[in-house]
């Protein structure tokens, strides 16, 4: 079996590298990918669909909820995490009836492990 993929979409750099790190000291056998952007994870998954991806709800160009989505919809059994700050809960609603998840910001390593939680649940 081979290792899990896991994609970190955040248009910041910082971000990307703090989610990154605290995957790495859970998960080490876990490959990573990233994504600066909605419109590069979309390209990415195209060629190379992982199994799991973290997604940053604000971002320019597409947003986090435009490209879970459209990620949904061409790979359905991918895992989906949106990291946020705050998000109406009928934004939430809807995006969790599509099977998308949440973790609150900012990113810490609790919020990281919730997230590593959420990718592993038996239920999806």
């Amino acid at each position: 079996m081979t290792n899990p993929l896991l994609l970190i979409v955040d248009d910041s750099k910082i971000a990307r590298m703090m989610i990154a790190q605290f995957i790495r000291d859970l998960r080490p056998d876990w490959s990573l990918a990233e994504a600066a952007s909605g419109d590069e994870a979309l390209t990415m998954i195209a060629s190379n669909p992982p199994a799991f991806v973290s997604l940053d709800v604000n971002m320019p160009g597409l947003s986090g909820l435009e490209a879970a989505g459209r990620i949904r919809l061409s790979h359905p059994a991918v895992r989906i995490v949106m990291c946020t700050a705050n998000i109406q809960d009928a934004v939430r609603q809807t995006a969790e009836k599509a099977g998308v998840r949440f973790v609150g910001k900012p990113i810490t390593p609790a919020s990281i492990a919730q997230m590593v939680a959420l990718f592993e649940e038996p239920t999806w």
